[in-house]
């Protein structure tokens, strides 16, 4: 008789069991309550994503103006620079020509310029020439060496304010711009009363503009045209200035 009583409780508690709708078992509404909840925390989690996505593109978008107008800046400069190096090369060239068909260097060597070739040895005229005939060819790098050879072997020719002023010429078609402007400003600390500190000092400040210091460049070139005014220099200086206001 015993295995029966075991068998009917089962029997009470399944049909007890099977007597509690789904809707009222604590399991089950335990289990829909947690469903909501997660439903819910999904939504928030899935709202606050968007906005941060949102906020990002944002961010973005702000960046990629910012960059833009950068661009746009360097673009500006870089014309700038380009047009200011045109006019350098175009006015280098100028002279250069005028000393070959010898206008003031006479002879187109360069050796006469400002100085009428007095107290020039044939042997440092040589030196010179080389250097010079350099600079016209194109050669650079071999004028920056015959140039600075000249000053130190000759440092008290008369020839030496313009193997200084073409140095710092050789030096800034050559791209180093502080090379030039450090050569340009020994003209004028050196030799302020030669003919060359005109055209020294207009090319300091042009240099000076290719490195961006715009304001000292300016000044530089506002100084040219009322120190050496009714000169060349003056008048180009004037005619940079007068360009750069315009861009």
């Amino acid at each position: 008789m015993r295995p029966i009583v075991p068998l009917v409780l089962v029997t009470v508690l399944a049909a007890g069991c099977a007597s509690v709708p789904p809707d009222q078992d604590p399991v089950q509404i335990r289990l829909n309550d947690l469903d909501a909840r997660v439903s819910k925390v999904e939504r928030v989690v899935s709202n606050q994503s968007l906005v941060q996505m949102d906020q990002q593109v944002d961010t973005l978008q702000a960046e990629v103006r910012d960059l833009r107008g950068q661009i746009d800046d360097l673009q500006n400069s870089n014309k700038a620079l380009r047009n200011q190096q045109r006019d350098l090369y175009a006015d280098l060239d100028k002279r250069m020509a005028a000393l070959e068909h010898g206008g003031a260097a006479g002879g187109g060597t360069g050796a006469g310029e400002g100085n009428g070739g007095q107290g020039i040895s044939s042997t440092e005229q040589s030196v010179y020439s080389q250097a010079f005939d350099a600079l016209k060819a194109g050669s650079y790098s071999v004028a920056i060496s015959g140039f600075q050879d000249f000053l130190k072997q000759y440092p008290s020719s008369p020839l030496a304010p313009n193997a200084q002023y073409w140095l710092g010429e050789a030096h800034y078609v050559n791209h180093d711009f502080a090379a030039a402007e450090s050569a340009f400003q020994a003209v004028l600390d050196k030799w302020p009363s030669s003919s060359k500190a005109p055209d020294a000092m207009l090319d300091l400040g042009n240099t000076q503009l290719a490195q961006g210091k715009t304001t000292k460049g300016r000044a530089t070139l506002r100084q040219v045209a009322s120190q050496y005014s009714g000169t060349s220099a003056a008048s180009r200086a004037q005619a940079r200035l007068k360009q750069l206001s315009a861009q």
